[in-house]
């Protein structure tokens, strides 16, 4: 993995691997082998779904995670169900207390993502923001993103 960071020139940190909680329940020797060899070279490794399944405190503290994705099917209910609110809520007390960063999955409304601001998760992705794009269509808005600081410049200067 290192080779192809290097070969294309990708920072490792701004690498994040997507893992379940299966990885960590079912890990042989090998494949603990490869999640902190991974995180040696300083890519970030994400619980996805984190809740769903066996989430068990000792997997996260044993398993060299960055981080965890709350569940769409928490985020869900944000704003009307009080359950889901303090399953949220019990999700980042860990997360702080271990370090570990928290993305809710799902984020559709502005009210869910009140709520997830309130109890202190900042990432979020959902069809809030966007829904799913092909690679090209998302290089294109990156480009375009990238240009627009220098096309602000250029318009300010010009005044």
């Amino acid at each position: 993995m290192s080779e192809a960071l290097e070969r294309w020139d990708v920072p490792q940190t701004s690498v994040v691997l997507e893992i379940t909680e299966s990885v960590m329940i079912d890990a042989s020797t090998v494949t603990d082998q490869v999640l902190f060899d991974l995180r040696r070279l300083g890519v970030k490794m994400v619980v996805d779904d984190f809740g769903t399944g066996f989430s068990a405190l000792g997997y996260l503290r044993r398993h060299p995670v960055t981080g965890v994705k709350i569940d769409r099917s928490f985020v869900d209910g944000l704003g009307t169900d009080a359950e889901d609110e303090e399953i949220v809520r019990a999700v980042v007390a860990m997360s702080t207390a271990l370090k570990l960063t928290v993305v809710a999955e799902g984020v559709e409304t502005p009210t869910q993502q009140d709520v997830l601001s309130t109890l202190g998760v900042t990432v979020g992705q959902g069809h809030l923001w966007s829904a799913p794009v092909s690679a090209e269509e998302f290089t294109e808005r990156w480009l375009a993103l990238a240009v627009l600081p220098e096309a602000t410049q250029d318009a300010a200067g010009s005044s």
